[in-house]
């Protein structure tokens, strides 16, 4: 059971007895016992070419379709399951690996025995960026931990701070990585929320792997930080 567990409240609306609706949401499974992202992935292995360009797996943990857009525009792209085996994302010879944003707890059995295992495997091989979900997805996976934020961040305008300077952006999570854990599991903070202080982006120390907790491809404005797919594809160049 993850921290903060019972903080989220099951809830419904209705019409009629009050007390029928009171006892069907008491029976509901809480959402969080549930693996949310095997709802939302892809079910089927897809490519989108693009010719002379890097080749870029996508592990699509429900994305949102402006990651597609963004990394089309930039990479040829093969999406897959979010279960997809180390051993198969090897045999589509990728350039890098893009872990995408999606729903639920990222702590679930379920999701460390898949997407987490499979990037614990691969690390080494190949560069990684990953949004949102995939954020936390990386950080449990080189040793950090996640945490259930009380009040989770909505909305187009939460400023975060970037090296040296303040960029209002796109977010819609209730989950976190715990700060001290990740600067124990050799990741650097880059990346801070200035309402509270939580950590929004980080990179390893000495792999090509980095991540952010927002939505760059949201374009809450006109640019916003688009910048960091090019920071990925300038990683996929050098190594």
């Amino acid at each position: 059971m993850c921290r903060g567990f019972q903080e989220t409240m099951k809830g419904g609306v209705g019409t009629g007895d009050p007390t029928e609706l009171l006892e069907r949401i008491k029976a509901m499974t809480h959402p969080e016992e549930s693996n949310l992202v095997a709802r939302v992935s892809a079910k089927e292995i897809r490519k989108f070419d693009r010719a002379d360009s890097k080749t870029v797996c996508l592990i699509d943990c429900g994305m949102k379709s402006n990651i597609l857009t963004e990394l089309r525009s930039r990479f040829r792209v093969v999406q897959v399951p979010y279960d997809t085996g180390p051993d198969k994302v090897r045999s589509l010879e990728p350039d890098g690996i893009f872990i995408s944003n999606g729903p639920g707890n990222p702590a679930h059995p379920e999701m460390l025995s898949t997407t987490v295992k499979t990037l614990a495997e691969l690390k080494d091989e190949y560069p990684m960026m990953g949004i949102c979900l995939g954020h936390q997805l990386l950080s449990l996976m080189l040793g950090a931990k996640t945490y259930k934020l009380k009040f989770g961040h909505r909305g187009i305008n939460q400023p975060v701070r970037i090296e040296d300077r303040v960029y209002i952006t796109s977010q819609n999570h209730g989950f976190a990585v715990d700060r001290d854990s990740a600067e124990g599991a050799g990741l650097e903070v880059t990346v801070v929320n200035l309402n509270d202080g939580t950590v929004e982006g980080m990179r390893h120390k000495k792999l090509p792997i980095f991540s952010v907790q927002f939505h760059p491809e949201s374009h809450p404005g006109p640019q916003d930080t688009s910048f960091l797919f090019n920071r990925f594809s300038k990683m996929l160049e050098e190594v």
